[in-house]
């Protein structure tokens, strides 16, 4: 195990800055997960780390020591890619056995770290088969055996399930939490699947832009967004937003007022909020209440159902024809066409300033 600190780290391709200046503290034993869309820069991060691209500026720090000089195969780290990177003439004992060989490890050590790990991963029976002889998830098994016999101080994933049908990258991601559960090992693992990551995670960072925007535990980030963005990205299906103003503010309410009018009053003790403000309210689809046209906070014109038997998702617009889904559990009766009321749970309804996108929580 060893800790991973980031001190303002920089990555530039000439004039094109990706990375701007990163700080991050991944503790000893951490599974950290690195989630944003594509070109957010955390496969880049990823590999600076790991010694695969040059730092424009800032350090690397492993158990304390600044590695920006050393090179990838001394880091201590292992690496497990998206495209398995295995060799295809190899069988799997020998793609498991050839970083070793390399090292001129006694080959009685070589054969009990093969061993070990392919027992640990259920892989024994494939050791003599060849690549191109195995599913897809077998593939990725063998590639994260080839990362745990090197017995690094750090592993490092990027994207290793984008590649298996859905199924089977929950099957897998099942197997890698339960491989931390049992080495222990510090992991950082980049994946753009916020539900891998909320899944998966002891702490996720959030980035967007070469910047990470939120650093924290799943649920913390899930419940207390510090912007709109980490709202919008963090939980599916992503949260609903509405653009609203601030109408009144009291001693004990924040009434909030939506484009079409519609009112909604929330805790002032909750938000800092300021007369008149622009804003968007924010709530997550599992935290409405679906009631009569007439009595609800808002009315939502229903576009889609999805009736997935033991829940229920409904697609459709709210006021000024801004996008909401409502999410519902067990089996529900409304049809494409009707309008129904919605309201809100005051408790786990998020406040974001218009313009800047923060939240307004206190």
């Amino acid at each position: 195990m060893a800790t991973l600190e980031l001190k303002n780290v920089k990555k530039s391709y000439g004039k094109v800055d990706v990375v701007h200046g990163i700080d991050l503290q991944i503790d000893s034993g951490d599974f950290c997960v690195f989630v944003g869309p594509s070109g957010c820069g955390k496969s880049t991060l990823l590999r600076m780390i790991a010694g695969l691209e040059s730092i424009t500026d800032g350090e690397v720090l492993i158990e304390g020591d600044v590695v920006n000089h050393i090179t990838a195969a001394k880091r201590g780290l292992a690496m497990v890619f998206q495209s398995y990177a295995l060799y295809p003439h190899m069988t799997v004992r020998s793609n498991l056995s050839f970083g070793l060989e390399n090292l001129n490890m006694p080959k009685a050590e070589i054969n009990s770290r093969v061993d070990e790990a392919a027992r640990m991963l259920q892989i024994e029976e494939l050791l003599k088969r060849r690549p191109g002889q195995l599913s897809g998830g077998q593939r990725q098994r063998v590639a994260i055996g080839r990362a745990v016999v090197r017995e690094p101080k750090i592993f490092l994933f990027d994207e290793p399930l984008s590649n298996l049908d859905a199924e089977l990258r929950v099957a897998m991601r099942g197997e890698i939490g339960n491989l931390h559960h049992r080495l222990g090992n510090t992991m950082v693992y980049v994946t753009h699947d916020q539900v891998e990551a909320m899944t998966m995670a002891d702490k996720i960072a959030v980035l967007r832009a070469g910047r990470i925007e939120q650093y924290g535990k799943p649920l913390d980030i899930y419940n207390n967004p510090v912007n709109k963005f980490v709202a919008g990205f963090i939980g599916s299906p992503r949260m609903n937003f509405l653009d609203a103003q601030v109408a009144s503010i009291g001693s004990t309410g924040v009434e909030v007022s939506s484009a079409d009018g519609a009112t909604v009053t929330l805790d002032a003790a909750v938000f800092d909020a300021s007369a008149n403000q622009e804003l968007s309210i924010g709530v997550r689809a599992n935290h409405l209440q679906v009631v009569d046209s007439d009595k609800g906070e808002f009315v939502m014109e229903v576009e889609t159902t999805e009736q997935l038997g033991g829940e229920t998702y409904l697609y459709g617009t709210v006021g000024q024809s801004e996008a909401f889904t409502v999410h519902l559990p067990g089996q529900v009766k409304i049809e494409r066409g009707e309008k129904i009321g919605v309201i809100l749970s005051k408790s786990e309804t998020q406040l974001f300033d218009k313009l800047s996108g923060q939240s307004l929580r206190r």
